[in-house]
């Protein structure tokens, strides 16, 4: 089989195997074992086993998966998400579209400890849609702006997807926490902006909390609050990323600290039962199995691949197109776009990385640049249909009334405001490589 034949099989059997329904590790795996046989020969199998154990099992910058999966999952088990919205919700009730502010703010401190988009808007779907909808806030407005926050858990470090990302590219772990950072925090500005703008422009799509529930809760009370909910995350936020950008820790030893310090919150918030923290665990155990079982399948693919020429033919597309190396880098960010659109992050990662990346490297582009606009893409994959996992996630947890139209609607200015914010980095690269220079010397 060429290597043309073989690019379009097994892309196209990837995208079959998704549609019918298969898991995407198990869809990875199977397409390359067929295009093995197809394509390079059975021989190849044996070298993909090798790639495996040499590649992906024995990566020491995976062991930070596991670790910061159970970081997170301590932090969300131990219920301060819930008392640090009402914290939020009551400082910033006076303010129009003050409850959708809350949710954006809420859900960067979230996606600074927890990283976990699917964790981070089931919480926020059912502690902050309900009381939005209650205030007669607007519908869409509520679901896109808890959708879209909840999605920066894999931009805002620490990130598992960040460090898959550099476990599979040149840049450290620290350069890329470093330089995911202000984008991160940049998008949850604009999110911010965009609530207060239209809430100013149209008052009745986020109106402010009732004067009388205001009055109920005094400035003592609230900054005693604050102290109490807001402060301890925000000590797991600076003892993991500090001890990493000091140079006191790798990324591994920082997520270790991030379990001791979540583990700690657990105790202090939570309700401290041997169930919860069993509980904790299996669901810490699976999505990391989840992950590894991906980065197994992928790995085999695109080794199947590369053996089989399928590098060459995308190498030669990428390069053919008009407007040179800008024109290239277009494309590939497209391309992250659209596959945004069927795929997750991980398979997205493992697919495009071993591809798009010696591409880049040829040009003389940044690399720490191009990765972290690829993170930034990459939220899009969770809000674009048919597959965005963000409109399944909060449709599971939304009250009744809330349709799926009116999630494919409320993501509409998010994409974009995602959009401007990668138009944005393109022509200031500086927002992505000034922290990491500053910090690391990059």
């Amino acid at each position: 089989m060429s290597a043309e034949m073989l690019t379009l099989f097994m892309f196209g059997g990837l995208l079959i195997g998704l549609f019918m329904g298969h898991p995407l590790a198990f869809v990875l795996g199977g397409v390359a074992v067929l295009g093995a046989w197809l394509g390079p020969g059975a021989k190849t199998l044996g070298i993909l086993i090798n790639n495996i154990y040499g590649n992906s099992m024995d990566n020491y910058v995976l062991v930070a998966i596991p670790l910061f999966v159970l970081m997170a999952r301590f932090l969300n088990d131990s219920g301060v998400t819930e008392k640090m919205f009402d914290t939020m919700r009551l400082l910033l009730a006076n303010l129009r579209g003050g409850l959708a502010l809350t949710v954006v703010i809420v859900s960067v401190l979230l996606a600074a400890t927890t990283g976990i988009v699917g964790a981070s808007i089931a919480v926020m779907g059912m502690i902050a849609l309900v009381p939005m909808l209650k205030y007669s806030y607007n519908k869409e407005l509520s679901a896109g702006v808890i959708m879209a926050s909840g999605c920066l858990g894999i931009l805002i470090p620490p990130s598992i997807m960040l460090i898959l990302m550099a476990s599979y590219s040149p840049v450290s772990v620290g350069a890329l926490f470093a330089g995911a950072l202000v984008p991160g925090v940049m998008l949850g500005t604009m999110y911010a902006l965009y609530v207060l703008i239209i809430c100013f422009i149209k008052p009745s799509y986020g109106p402010a909390v009732p004067a009388a529930e205001r009055a109920e809760t005094s400035t003592g009370q609230l900054l005693i609050m604050l102290a109490k909910y807001v402060v301890p995350p925000m000590s797991l936020i600076l003892g993991v990323l500090g001890s990493l950008f000091l140079g006191i820790a790798t990324a591994t030893e920082a997520s270790a600290i991030g379990v001791a310090i979540a583990f700690v919150l657990f105790l202090i918030f939570g309700d401290r039962k041997a169930s919860t923290c069993y509980h904790t665990l299996i669901e810490a155990s699976k999505t990391t199995t989840m992950v590894m079982l991906v980065v197994v399948g992928a790995t085999a693919f695109t080794g199947v691949f590369s053996i089989g020429g399928g590098m060459d033919v995308i190498h030669e597309v990428v390069m053919a197109m008009p407007g040179g190396t800008i024109g290239a880098l277009i494309l590939m960010l497209f391309l992250v776009f659209i596959l945004g659109m069927f795929l997750d992050w991980t398979g997205i990662v493992l697919l495009s990385f071993p591809i798009m990346l010696p591409i880049v490297d040829s040009m003389g582009v940044d690399m720490l640049w191009f990765v972290v606009m690829v993170a930034v893409v990459l939220q899009t994959s969770f809000l674009t249909p048919p597959f965005g996992y963000a409109l399944f996630y909060l449709k599971g947890v939304a009250p009744p009334g809330v349709e799926i139209v009116d999630l494919y609607r409320a993501v509409i200015p998010f994409v974009a405001l995602i959009v401007l914010a990668c138009v944005l980095m393109a022509f200031f690269p500086v927002l992505i490589t000034g922290l990491p220079g500053m910090l690391l010397g990059y």
